[in-house]
């Protein structure tokens, strides 16, 4: 009776390990953003020729989203839902993105980060602190390098300052390649150029493939309050970049987030909410 019910443990175990060793490990994961909660206001603004969507959610401090390349608001679900608790939330759609247009102009991140001053004029926002992602990242860090007077704090996860500092083998990652087919999904079924993606993906091509390009001096101009933020597992963006970024600009701080990739908002938005907060409410 012993042997048998020794035997029938041995192959519990057994079938618990072989389970656990074909479950992917949180940063191989891609789940869908959080249910958003319901917006204060929100609706197009007419911006640098083109129409934007945006959305504000809660009162308090103000706190700007800006999601990355080929997403859109929505994105943000677990974070808004968070800081909407006691910050004034806006996000919205980069140009081209999600629900807003985008004109014949050529795509840059002075102009993308010209959109969002924009926006924040339209809402009689002053000031506020910025959390972006990627290209959202990018975006945060050209404000503050140009109109710092714009931003309290940045928050940037998954930046490059230079082309460089991209990973050559992210485009042979599953879990990237799976956010671009999902990317291609949502812009069909949201944006008023529904035929149009693999038209708007070349038109944002082109500035991927020469910004940004900051010098180190341009880096040491920025005097904002920064965190220069990381997953661990990474897949887009290399840890050698990011660690020089950090030690460029002047009193970044650099965060790394634990058992993460580049999607960490969605892997971990506990952990992450947490970073967010400690770092802009601090």
């Amino acid at each position: 009776m012993i042997l048998k019910s020794l035997a029938c443990s041995l192959v519990l175990l057994f079938a618990l390990a072989v389970s656990n060793a074909g479950a992917a490990e949180r940063w191989e994961t891609l789940p869908p953003p959080s249910p958003l909660p319901a917006a204060a206001k929100g609706g197009m603004a007419s911006v640098n020729g083109i129409e934007m969507y945006y959305a504000v959610y809660g009162e308090g401090p103000p706190v700007l989203l800006i999601h990355g390349g080929l997403g859109y608001a929505d994105i943000w679900g677990a974070q808004v839902t968070d800081l909407a608790k006691d910050h004034m939330v806006i996000v919205a759609d980069s140009r081209g993105h999600g629900r807003s247009t985008r004109n014949a102009e050529p795509f840059s991140y002075d102009l993308m980060a010209s959109d969002y001053l924009a926006l924040l004029d339209y809402l009689k926002v002053d000031k506020t602190a910025l959390v972006g992602w990627s290209d959202g990242g990018i975006i945060g860090l050209d404000i503050a390098m140009k109109h710092p007077e714009r931003l309290t704090k940045v928050f940037a996860h998954a930046a490059n300052t230079k082309v460089e500092g991209v990973d050559p083998n992210v485009m042979k990652n599953k879990v990237f390649s799976a956010y671009i087919d999902k990317s291609g999904e949502v812009y069909k079924n949201i944006s008023p150029t529904p035929d149009q993606y693999d038209a708007f993906v070349e038109q944002i091509s082109g500035m991927w493939a020469s910004q940004p390009n900051w010098s180190d001096e341009d880096l040491k101009k920025i005097k904002t309050p920064v965190a220069i933020v990381l997953g661990d597992h990474d897949e887009a963006i290399t840890r050698a970049h990011t660690e020089y970024m950090a030690k460029t600009i002047p009193g970044a701080e650099l965060i790394i987030l634990k058992d993460t990739s580049h999607f960490a908002m969605l892997q971990d938005p506990e952990g992450y909410n947490k970073a967010v907060r400690d770092f802009i409410d601090n």
